[in-house]
């Protein structure tokens, strides 16, 4: 399920970047201020907005501990400031004095770096405020970097199309050339690190003008070469994508558009989850918060929003959930079990003496979801209120688990809360399984189940947008 929580209004210009950290929601814009709220209410702090910078504010970010908010400008400078009392801690300024585009930490806190418009990187170290050293790509603009969860690497794009591998000595290890036509909107490392004794595999978001993106496996080999390989392309969106982000689990990938969406990606399997559409013109910045299901996106249109979604893995956390099915059908959605499968569940749920019952009636996955007490009585005769009482509390069970056992919500039907096989999209704007829909249509007067408001029409289109990503999704597991 995604929902709109709220919308920030405060900006006075387009919104350039978003960022979470755990206690605050930072946003700045073309209006030169960067502005601090706190993710409990989002009612926006009393120090803020944070003015300091001479021209528009192209990206804000946060420190691993919260501590510090760093912020880049047009006007040459990243301002380091205090998020607790909102003063500026330190002024960095770019070499050259170009103006800085894009500026981000490490993940251990030692360094930040910041990219200018004349190519340039710049690494400081954190602690002391003190410049390192510098690199470059002549000719083209530095507008996305990112830190390896490990925080030795650190990957560039630019205006030029291209991704670049940096160590912390700013040699180039790798050049990913024409990465993206016509330029690098923005890059992010997924959080998670798989290694073995001779190569470790980190996992890169990017995209850019192409309309696309792309998800890229960055290997590193114990011999120090480091070679980038494109793992999936992803084009829900149908003009340039400017932002993108990864959950803090690595789960889900955001991004923003100039077409107005919000897309969410099940990053795993490269699925369509859902598309946003709230944004009355391009959304330039999105992020995760690192600690709950939030969502924020800035635009030009000057907003903010902030989106609940989930995933269908989230919440959950030190809950017992119950089982969708034992072992040897533990791969399988309960609407595609056999026969055999019912029985065995029977069996395992101490209902063995409705075994042959629910084989005479030919009863499948798709029956067993769809059983009521009436046909448990008048269909299967099944005289005992008691088995029949037990029967409907297990099947409820069943569903429940489906709910929060990583299948998507968008993929359920509201009306029946199981996986759709033929979504259709109705005059609400939601999507419903059809056959629950043409059933609740004839028989609740026209009423849209999910905001109890007259349906101005009763015709029902099928998504097929929806229907290929629940197969997509039905492959993967």
């Amino acid at each position: 399920m995604a929902s709109l929580v709220c919308t920030l209004q405060d900006h006075r210009d387009d919104v350039n970047w978003v960022a979470f950290s755990p206690q605050f929601l930072a946003t700045c814009s073309g209006d030169k201020t960067v502005r601090l709220y706190n993710t409990r209410d989002f009612s926006e702090l009393s120090f803020s907005p944070l003015e300091g910078h001479g021209y528009g504010v192209h990206c804000c970010c946060f420190s691993p501990c919260g501590q510090f908010l760093a912020s880049c400008s047009t006007d040459a400078t990243t301002l380091v400031w205090s998020t607790g009392s909102g003063e500026i801690e330190a002024v960095l300024e770019h070499p050259g004095r170009s103006p800085v585009r894009i500026c981000v930490f490490s993940p251990d806190c030692a360094h930040l770096v910041s990219g200018a418009s004349d190519g340039s990187l710049a690494l400081w170290d954190f602690p002391s405020k003190r410049l390192l050293r510098t690199g470059c790509v002549s000719d083209t603009t530095m507008v996305a970097c990112s830190f390896s969860p490990c925080g030795q690497l650190l990957v560039s794009g630019s205006t030029y199309g291209d991704l670049r591998v940096w160590d912390l000595d700013m040699k180039q290890l790798h050049a990913e050339k024409n990465a993206h036509d016509l330029g690098v909107t923005c890059c992010c490392f997924a959080p998670d690190i798989l290694s073995d004794s001779q190569v470790v595999q980190f996992h890169l978001a990017s995209c850019g003008q192409d309309s696309h993106v792309k998800i890229w496996a960055v290997n590193k080999w114990s011999s120090g070469v480091v070679k980038m390989q494109l793992v999936h392309t992803l084009s829900g969106q149908s003009a340039p994508v400017l932002t993108c982000a990864y959950s803090s689990d690595g789960h889900l990938l955001v991004s923003g558009s100039v077409d107005k969406t919000v897309t969410v990606y099940d990053a795993k399997n490269a699925a369509l989850l859902y598309t946003l559409n709230q944004h009355e013109r391009y959304v330039t910045a999105c992020s995760f918060s690192p600690t709950s299901s939030l969502i924020a996106t800035g635009s030009m249109d000057k907003t903010v929003n902030v989106w609940r979604v989930e995933d269908g893995r989230g919440g959950h956390a030190g809950k017992s959930l119950p089982a969708l099915a034992p072992a040897g059908r533990s791969k399988l959605l309960v609407a595609d079990w056999s026969e055999e499968d019912v029985s065995t569940w029977l069996s395992e749920e101490g209902l063995d003496a409705l075994v042959d019952t629910f084989r005479r009636n030919n009863i499948d996955g798709t029956e067993l979801l769809a059983l009521t007490k009436e046909t448990l009585l008048s269909e299967l005769h099944i005289e005992s209120a008691g088995q029949r009482g037990k029967v409907l509390r297990k099947v409820e069970e069943l569903k429940g688990a489906s709910s929060c056992s990583g299948v998507p919500d968008e993929f359920l039907c509201p009306i029946t809360r199981e996986l759709m096989r033929e979504p259709v999209l109705a005059a609400d704007g939601y999507s419903y399984e059809r056959e629950a829909m043409a059933t609740w249509i004839n028989s609740k007067n026209r009423s849209s189940p999910m905001t109890n408001l007259p349906l101005m029409t009763t015709l029902l289109t099928p998504n097929h947008t929806l229907k290929m990503a629940i197969a997509r999704w039905k492959t993967s597991q």
